[in-house]
């Protein structure tokens, strides 16, 4: 029977949020692909566009299930997002020196998205059953950390180290949440610290070193790997205060900004909106991340409390990471602005975690 109490608790101000946001992203990304590009560049709109309209359907199925379904799936979910990583390293469309799509027939899907929702789910089905106030042991935490390192490892062998690093540190929000030993977590971080040396070694490949030396110097290669961030903070300069307006981006119309609709996006908004305009969109983020630890403070549930700080700490890591990398505080991983940035699976991804968080907030009053 259905329950009149989830329309009196539904959040309408998230659900508006999630509109301003999306209504933003395809505004800029027009600007993007409107200034100097090819008919092809231009349909990218009407795709982004039906990619929400399908974003939104799954939003509404998300959140019109009880989370605590997800509780009983979380395995099974698990699994699947698993499977479908494998079958990007063996059946994935190869674009660009990385394999990381999966043709479903008309759909063109990047498996690494939703593989983050598949790791907080079933990472808050493991944790709420077994939060203590003494924090996790080492050896409670040996199978959280072997789920992670399962599609970790997978995402890697892409390769896509900033989507693999990104579900890293959504685990590690997560696992702080609960709460950790202290001697656990010494040890954590001792490990972390003789593993650089080993990654930078053995798993980095020369390009992504490329991307990390380029950080830490810019001007070292201006005309190779060090071009995007150079070109990036030149479009955010010029923005000056109030910007140059809409479609009036130079970077972006002489096509000097490379990347302008995917990870570098917020360059594009920074030099036709400019400090205010930009400054606007992070406050709408920054409310987004708020009211999603809202929605976990009031929750009853551990699984549904945990599930709503790992959705926030997804959206918390993509936008600092994007954000970070476009000003040249971070290296350039390819991780894209949420709601903003083009591309069907991250907006899928980003719409059903938001769809979770309106689950766990419109049923905070139903206790089991």
């Amino acid at each position: 029977m259905f329950d009149r109490r989830l329309i009196q608790y539904f959040d309408w101000w998230l659900l508006g949020l999630t509109i301003i946001l999306s209504l933003i992203g395809l505004t800029i990304l027009y600007s993007a692909v409107t200034a100097g590009a090819s008919d092809i560049q231009r349909a990218l709109v009407a795709k982004q566009a039906a990619w929400f309209c399908i974003g939104f359907t799954a939003m509404i199925v998300t959140f019109t299930i009880n989370y605590r379904n997800f509780d009983r799936w979380a395995v099974v979910i698990y699994i699947f997002a698993v499977v479908l990583l494998m079958a990007v390293l063996l059946h994935g469309r190869y674009i660009g020196g990385a394999r990381r799509w999966l043709v479903l027939g008309p759909v063109v899907l990047q498996p690494s998205e939703p593989m983050k929702l598949a790791a907080i789910i079933v990472l808050a089905k493991y944790y709420s059953k077994r939060v203590n106030i003494h924090g996790f042991t080492l050896r409670e935490l040996v199978l959280p950390i072997l789920i992670v390192m399962i599609p970790f490892l997978l995402i890697v062998k892409q390769p896509d180290l900033g989507t693999g690093m990104l579900v890293v540190l959504i685990a590690a929000s997560i696992t702080m949440y609960v709460k950790i030993e202290r001697r656990s977590l010494l040890c954590i971080i001792f490990s972390c610290i003789v593993m650089v040396p080993l990654l930078w070694k053995f798993m980095l490949k020369e390009y992504q070193k490329q991307r990390v030396l380029t950080f830490l110097d810019p001007e070292r290669d201006p005309l190779g790997s060090g071009y995007h961030i150079i070109q990036s903070k030149i479009a955010i300069g010029s923005g000056k205060l109030f910007g140059k307006g809409f479609l009036k981006g130079t970077q972006n119309a002489l096509s000097f900004l490379p990347e302008h609709h995917t990870d570098f996006i917020i360059s594009v908004l920074s030099e036709e909106w400019g400090f205010m305009g930009t400054g606007l969109v992070i406050f709408f983020y920054l409310f987004l991340i708020v009211w999603g630890l809202r929605i976990a403070h009031g929750c009853r549930d551990p699984f549904g409390t945990i599930l709503a700080v790992g959705v926030t700490a997804m959206m918390f890591w993509q936008v600092c990471i994007n954000i970070g990398m476009v000003m040249g505080l971070m290296p350039v991983v390819g991780v894209p602005l949420p709601l903003i940035s083009y591309g069907g699976s991250s907006i899928l991804t980003s719409l059903m975690g938001i769809g979770l968080l309106m689950n766990v907030s419109m049923r905070r009053f139903m206790i089991e």
